[in-house]
């Protein structure tokens, strides 16, 4: 059995003021540039390597992705599954918001103009489960989100812990299956 590595894309403005960005494409900040230079030279020194890379469709990924393939060597492209979930109505609110709170424990729902938790788990779900009958090594890089149901895939959590997980900028998890 292999690996898989997930990269969430580096800092954004709407990580900056502390807002859901979700399924709306804002582009990384200039740090977030750097961010994603670092975590490419970063996987070098650590001589973490893989078959290849695959990312969110969203701009922030997408470039962070660009980055590190060129830091790297390791040829890049985009899966639509790793998209971040749309959080309908609660997108560019605050984060750490109440009412948002206790919606990310309704996985059944989906969020008003959005995507349920069920119907992310399923697509991420089903891009695991492929990557894990391949006997190829991925980097994913991808959202917050994304981590969230990654990490649910590889350990048991309660509600409340999934809804608190989450992961920095440019962090790099390594998940053995």
């Amino acid at each position: 059995m292999g690996c898989v590595y997930f990269i969430r894309h580096g800092q954004t403005i709407w990580n900056v003021e502390n807002k859901i960005c979700g399924a709306t494409d804002i582009a990384l900040t200039e740090l977030g540039h750097e961010q994603a230079l670092e975590t490419g030279r970063k996987l070098l020194e650590q001589g973490i390597s893989a078959d290849e890379i695959l990312y969110s469709p969203l701009i922030r990924a997408k470039d962070t992705a660009l980055h590190i393939s060129e830091m790297t060597g390791i040829p890049a492209r985009v899966e639509e599954r790793l998209k971040e979930q749309n959080f309908g109505k609660y997108e560019s609110t605050a984060r750490n918001g109440e009412e948002f709170q206790q919606a990310k424990k309704q996985f059944v729902c989906r969020y008003e103009g959005g995507e349920s938790m069920l119907h992310l788990a399923q697509r991420i779900y089903n891009l695991l489960d492929e990557i894990k009958q391949s006997d190829k090594t991925y980097i994913l890089v991808a959202h917050n989100g994304i981590a969230r149901v990654i990490q649910s895939y590889f350990f048991e959590m309660t509600n409340d812990e999934y809804s608190a997980y989450g992961v920095p900028n440019c962090s790099i998890t390594k998940y053995d299956f």
